[in-house]
């Protein structure tokens, strides 16, 4: 035996001994206990506000995602990159500012250009490691071929490759335009059909699903089997047709086996538009204060994050990318990048950890610095001019609105 420094007493290693352990430990996972090759599903709400769930306070009625906080790890200070869609996004598939990937505002159909096509995207990190990957859902980071889904990373894609409030309004399967105008009210529906069927026929490969919805994003649609159900009118009717839809992939992944070896985060790009809830938090959509980037956090892996708990931990959409990435063995995009990894914070064994202050943006313009619980917000202006409600709304606003004073929130 041998004495260390500190007083204790450790075996002796011949040199036979110490090779043989130095070899075994070189070929540990990066995570112990953590299965090889997790899949890694991700949904994303076009926005929608902190407090639209019933978890999160909410009387819409969310019971699947409810269960799957209970079943996992809800953040009370999960923060999105921007206020706004494509920043947001570009964000959390690079894990860098929306500044440094070239997408500081929110891009439209006609615009020639997207995501740089220099950037590593979190799809093309795990496509590396053999993973299929399939994207479902609103894109909006480049509509030229060069930039969409099929070109950065995703060996499918299916749904509208911007906002359902610009036109033309189509619904694409991979490169191809399969409706010139989507149909609103099925748009679900189909997301699910595509999502579960992406589940089932993945067999024993791992796989990366990322489900950006394109609801509550206004104009809203709603199928046959939600419209008018909810007591929270077409919104409500709206976010319980996609909390089914998380019932339903989770419920897919029962059905293969594949819970246990399966990672799945739900959040939203930004806060509230004209319609949600923002909870108690200041501001809404296109604002740097709380309410518009402080967003619903939830991720559950049966065995790996322990059920039931609330993480008041600082995270960032932009620590997504990292975290996977020590997940599955992947290498880091060569370029530098801005979140860090959460695992610690998911597993229960961290209840913090010290990162650089997160910075909120206004375009390039930097408006506030987050840092722990203190913020330092400097702008003399936010860019949340609301215009007039779409033609047709009024109606759905003025019971928003009604609403929320019934609760005791401001509807703006």
């Amino acid at each position: 035996m041998k004495t260390s420094g500190a007083g204790f007493s450790i075996p002796a290693l011949n040199r036979r001994e110490l090779l043989i352990s130095a070899g075994l430990s070189a070929a540990l996972p990066l995570v112990s206990s953590v299965p090889r090759s997790p899949n890694i599903i991700f949904i994303l709400c076009d926005d929608l506000g902190y407090g639209d769930l019933g978890c999160y306070g909410s009387k819409i009625r969310t019971p699947n995602l409810d269960r799957m906080a209970a079943g996992g790890m809800r953040f009370t200070n999960f923060c999105s990159a921007d206020p706004v869609c494509s920043p947001s996004r570009a964000a959390l598939l690079t894990g860098r500012y929306p500044t440094r990937v070239g997408v500081p505002r929110v891009l439209f159909p006609q615009d020639a250009q997207g995501l740089n096509l220099d950037e590593t995207t979190l799809a093309a990190m795990l496509k590396a490691r053999n993973y299929r990957t399939m994207c479902i859902g609103k894109w909006h980071l480049g509509r030229p071929a060069p930039y969409l889904p099929t070109s950065r990373g995703f060996d499918e894609y299916f749904g509208i490759p911007y906002s359902n409030d610009m036109n033309p309004r189509v619904l694409m399967h991979n490169g191809e335009v399969i409706e010139e105008a989507a149909d609103l009210d099925s748009l679900t529906k189909r997301y699910t059909e595509q999502a579960t069927k992406f589940i089932h026929d993945s067999g024993q490969s791992p796989f990366f699903l990322y489900m950006p919805h394109t609801f509550p994003h206004i104009p809203l649609g709603a199928s046959a089997a939600f419209r008018g159900k909810s007591a929270e009118g077409l919104y409500g009717d709206v976010v319980e047709e996609i909390d089914w839809s998380v019932g339903e992939i989770i419920r897919a992944l029962k059905q293969g086996g594949l819970e246990r070896n399966t990672l799945v985060m739900f959040t939203s790009d930004n806060g509230p538009w004209y319609l949600g809830s923002p909870g108690k938090l200041r501001g809404r959509k296109n604002t740097t204060y709380e309410g518009g980037i402080r967003e619903p956090f939830i991720a559950r892996w049966p065995g790996q994050i322990p059920a039931g708990r609330v993480s008041d931990a600082l995270a960032s959409m932009m620590d997504v990318l990292p975290t996977v990435a020590r997940l599955c063995g992947a290498a880091m995009p060569a370029k530098p990048v801005d979140g860090i990894d959460i695992w610690p914070l998911l597993t229960g064994k961290e209840r913090s950890i010290e990162r650089p202050p997160l910075l909120y943006f206004d375009g390039w313009d930097i408006q506030c610095a987050r840092w722990m619980n203190w913020k330092l917000h400097i702008a003399r202006h936010n860019t949340a001019a609301y215009t007039p409600a779409p033609v047709g709304w009024q109606t759905q606003l003025r019971f928003t609105a009604a609403r929320a004073l019934q609760s005791g929130q401001r509807s703006r």
